[in-house]
């Protein structure tokens, strides 16, 4: 089995910044990628930031320029550094990793979600 751990989420006020950490662990023979995906109340589920193990990255528009998505491939984290927050960024934050545990056998995972509340 594979779990991801997340932490990081909490209240800030319009303009300030958090700092959001997944953690991977279990049987992993490798992790092909690892993103931050969130859901606001009444929304469907939406992609925020994904990096690839080669650094590859991609961005909702949202959060272009705002967000940076970073991995340390050695620890099998992901981190997501959020700066200038929104009200509307405000949504239950959850880590994806897909990756393999075998040659054969590919998993794909999320978190248990975290909260990110922006509000003054």
């Amino acid at each position: 089995q594979v779990q991801l751990v997340e932490s990081g989420g909490g209240l800030v006020q319009p303009g300030g910044s958090l700092r959001l950490s997944c953690a991977a662990s279990g049987s992993i023979y490798s992790i092909d990628a690892m993103g931050w995906y969130r859901q606001a109340p009444g929304k469907q589920r939406e992609l925020v930031a994904k990096i690839t193990t080669g650094s590859s990255t991609n961005y909702a528009d949202s959060v272009k320029g705002r967000f940076t998505i970073s991995r340390d491939n050695a620890k099998d984290t992901v981190y997501l550094q959020m700066n200038i927050l929104k009200p509307e960024d405000t949504a239950v934050y959850y880590c994806n990793a897909v990756g393999r545990q075998t040659l054969w056998k590919t998993f794909s995972v999320w978190g248990q979600g975290t909260q990110v509340t922006v509000s003054s």
